[in-house]
Order: structure tokens, then sequence, then C-alpha cells
């Protein structure tokens, strides 16, 4: 039976919850892919990095133009011509096990975070001391002034910032933490957990909310509901079906085939919440052949048509997606046309041959890793399959689940030995806004995102860049980055996206700003 067929159909009978109190507003939602990992700080999974904003809090939030604000922090000062940040939490925080939140639970916390995130890896090299002077002040002694730390502590992307208790934030950086205590708006009910079908959270009473408005991850997280339950629903069909029936009350990621019969279907709202996008990639690994060969990487910015792979994720509709995407987000004032002839150049495969072979392709075999259960990455990987096998590539198409994937992306070992060679996949367009937090764009080789490119020239620009306060001298440098990763290619840019969201109208008071959150909104 065709998609299509199923939107009348019942859904399956969802995994069966605990007793709940009668009366109890409960928010039933279906992720973009399974809760595989639970450790924000351990995995650069997007989902993994949404769980971590229902259970924890970080001190810093950003609002939905990625400018930030205190978030668990009442403010800071900068000190020592801004070598010094001394930044105060506020009052009435406390973890879900009842303990005070502490400064020394956040210094444990951010030491461990910055073991992991490249944006904060490469920070930390300028951090003479990060230090607990009080309970409630935590301090940052710089070698250098650095005028984005508030930006950094505040970011949404993997990996997030997150803070635990000191006893958990303790834990080797490379072993990951399974007991989920945060000091967010809600708990994660561990005994509900049901691996790869269902999670839940419930309402923290402890929790005390900012007074401002609620937005993107900043604000007044005021709690309405007193539930929320996670069902992985990997059949799209399926979810569809969930949704129209009321079984669930919120979809995350829709496929753009579903969208015009939900757009249509009473009682569903379609909305994009997330207006800054998704940034879609195709990452090489470049620890291993072929890839680590910047002239083949270089050779391939010829085969890729964005109208093609945008197409193929969202459809038709030309509002849900963009072409001509370089390598910073579209809405972006560093967005620019430098080099951009690499991608909007006619396609020629023909050319792009004579060009592998020029640049030393002799058939080696690679892998791409293909996670069949993340319909966007599915759809780009299956238009990037084709067009290797046109130019007559040795490629194995290797399909899995993302759980499996994302384990997978994390090994630096030899492809035949469970590594990688080539992975489609996207960034939330928080991420590319700037140099100084794109994560795919850093070329700092072994520490790096996964696929760990080495740029000195990319590393040399953006310093210049976070140092520039001029916003034409930081345009003008973004341009130079651009052109430069057009020689190194960490990445091809294959174009911009957006996720539609599909919830019940019984559903009020959604949050935009790049992530589903659950506070401030209202069941009827």
């Amino acid at each position: 039976m065709k998609r299509r067929g199923f939107l009348a159909a019942g859904a399956a009978t969802l995994a069966a919850p605990a007793v709940r109190a009668q009366g109890a507003k409960v928010i039933k939602f279906a992720p973009q892919a399974d809760l595989a990992l639970l450790d924000p700080h351990f995995a650069p999974a997007l989902v993994t990095r949404n769980h971590a904003y229902l259970v924890y809090d970080t001190l810093y939030g950003v609002d939905d133009e990625a400018k930030p604000h205190p978030q668990m922090a009442a403010g800071h000062v900068v000190e020592d011509n801004g070598l010094t940040w001394k930044i105060t939490l506020r009052d009435g925080l406390k973890f879900h096990d009842g303990t005070p939140v502490l400064a020394r639970d956040c210094v444990a916390s951010l030491k461990r975070w910055a073991t992991r995130d490249v944006y904060a890896i490469s920070v930390w090299g300028q951090v003479e001391e990060v230090s607990a002077p009080s309970d409630k002040v935590i301090q940052f002694k710089l070698k250098r002034p650095f005028r984005l730390l508030a930006d950094m502590l505040g970011k949404q992307n993997p990996f997030a910032p997150v803070i635990m208790p000191e006893r958990l934030a303790n834990t080797p950086p490379a072993q990951q933490v399974t007991e989920v205590i945060g000091s967010g708006p809600f708990r994660y009910v561990a005994n509900e957990r049901v691996a790869g079908s269902r999670n839940v959270y419930e309402k923290w009473p402890g929790y005390v909310p900012r007074q401002e408005p609620a937005i993107g991850s900043t604000g007044g997280k005021v709690v309405h509901v007193d539930r929320v339950e996670w069902h992985t629903i990997p059949d799209p069909a399926t979810a569809a079906a969930a949704l129209q029936s009321g079984e669930i009350d919120w979809w995350e990621q829709p496929t753009a085939d579903l969208l015009p019969p939900l757009r249509r279907r009473p009682g569903v709202v379609v909305e994009v919440l997330d207006t800054l996008g998704y940034v879609a990639v195709l990452r090489f690994n470049h620890l291993h052949p072929p890839f680590n060969n910047a002239a083949v990487r270089r050779a391939l910015l010829g085969a890729f048509s964005q109208t093609d792979m945008m197409t193929a994720v969202a459809g038709e509709d030309r509002k849900m997606w963009m072409e001509g995407v370089g390598f910073f987000t579209p809405a972006s004032p560093f967005a620019n046309k430098a080099g951009m002839e690499a991608l909007t150049s006619p396609r020629d495969l023909a050319r792009v041959k004579a060009a592998l072979t020029a640049a030393g392709y002799t058939n080696e075999r690679f892998n791409m890793l293909v996670p069949t259960d993340l319909p966007a990455i599915n759809a780009m990987s299956e238009v990037a399959g084709e067009v290797f096998r046109k130019l007559g590539m040795n490629m194995d198409y290797l399909t899995m689940d993302w759980g499996t994937t994302a384990a997978r992306l994390n090994s630096k070992a030899a492809p035949t030995a469970g590594g990688w060679n080539l992975n489609c996949n996207y960034a939330p367009g928080f991420s590319p806004m700037s140099p100084a937090a794109h994560g795919y764009l850093r070329g700092t080789g072994q520490n790096a995102l996964f696929g760990w490119p080495e740029s000195p020239g990319i590393e040399d620009l953006r310093a210049k860049w976070i140092d520039a306060t001029d916003l034409a001298e930081q345009k003008r440098i973004a341009e130079q980055i651009q052109l430069q990763a057009f020689q190194d290619v960490p990445y091809i840019p294959l174009g911009a996206f957006y996720f539609a969201s599909a919830y019940r109208s019984s559903l009020s008071g959604m949050v935009k700003g790049g992530i589903p959150m659950f506070y401030n909104v209202k069941k009827a």
C-alpha cells in the first residue's frame, strides 16, 4: 500500500505508559529519531540535544535570532580589560534530586563539556582558569579577551553546554552518563524508558522560571502540562495516522510528501517552528583514503546539484528550501557569494570524472553511512549515491539506523574496521551563523567535529574574525573563510531547508527557535 493510503488508517498502538493521575495533561510527541544516547556531553546527535533541553538548563540561552541571554545566570560582569568574567547564578536553582545548583557543579559540567565540543575545545586554550570562588559565582580567568563567551555558553548546537551535578560531571568524557539528573523544567522518568520506543518526562515542581517571555532556549520556561511522552515511530505513514487520530499530539518532522494532506486535515496545524532552518552537508572523513586527498574533495564540488538534493528532502515547495547556499546559514549576515561558482556552475559529470583522475583517485573503495530512519538524510543519501554510481566510483552504500550511524561516525578507525568515509547530514541553522560556532567548518584535525578536517588557513581566519569587532571587517573575513573552504573542502554544502512540524490544534503556545520546546505549550 502506498504511504498516502495509510493516512486515514489507524496508527499502531503506542507503547503502554505507566498509570497516570486522572486528568493529567500529557503531550505525546514523535521525535525525529530514536533517543539512543542520553548524555548531551557525550553524543552530538540532535535528538540527544533536544532531550537535554527538557531535563537540563544552561547558563545562557539564545533567542530566535541566536542572540545570547542569561538563563541559569542572573548576569555577569567583565573585568581586567576583558580577562575576567564573573557569572552569578540566579536564586532558586535546584537539581531534580533536590540538591541546590552550586557554582562548582557548573565548573565541573563546563570542564567536561569543553573536552567534547569543538567550539569549546578551541576556546579552552585561552582559559587560564575556571573556578567557583563562591557557591553562586563562576569565574573565568582568560589568557586573552574573548568577547563571545556568553554566546558559546548558550549555544544550541551539539554538544549542549548543560549543567549537571558535580558527581555526574566528574564522569570521564569518553564514558556516557546514564543517570539523567538536571535542573531543567522537566524530570526524566528513567523507569518508564523503553529503548527504541518511549521516553518519558514529568513536570519538575522545583523549577523556578525566569520572568521574561520564552523565546528560543531563553526566558521563562513555564510548564503547563504534567507530562511529556516521546514515542519513536520510524514509519512516516504510521506517525501521520497517529497524529490524525489523536494518538499523538505533535510530530516533530513530517516528511515533505505528507505535508499537503496534513495541512488539509481539520484539527492539525503545520508550522515551521525553527525559523533558522537547517544546512545540508556531504561530510568527508579526512583521515582515510580517498577523501584525505583535498584534490579529490575539490573535484566533487562540481558533481552535486543543490536543487536535486533539496527537492528530494523538502519537495517542490520552494518556500521550504533554498539553493545557492555556501558555507554559512542563508539568514546569517556572513553568508556571501565568494567562490560560489564551484556550486552553482552547470553540473558536468564528465568533467568531474576527469578531475577525479587528475586528482589521483584510482578506484579506491569507500563507504557511505545512510541512516534510513532519518528521512531527510536518507533522501540526500539516495541522490548522492546515484551521483557516485554515475561517476563510476567504488562505493559501499551502507544502510543502518541512526543510533548505529551516530556511534560509527565517532569512530576514527579505518572504514574496513568499523569506520566510515562519507555521510550526508545537516546542521541546525544556528551553528553556521558565524565562523565561531560553525562546527562543520572547523579545521582542527583530530579535535574537529567528526570527519576531522585539518585547515590551518580556516583556523587562522576564524581567529581573525573573532578578534574583529567591526561588522564590515567580519564580513570581509567571512568571504576569505569561504574561499579557503572551497580549497580545503571540509564538506560540500548541499543547500538549506526547513522542517515543518505538525501538531494537534489542541496545543498552543509553541516556542520558536530551533529546538522542540515543551515549556510554554498548553494543551486544551
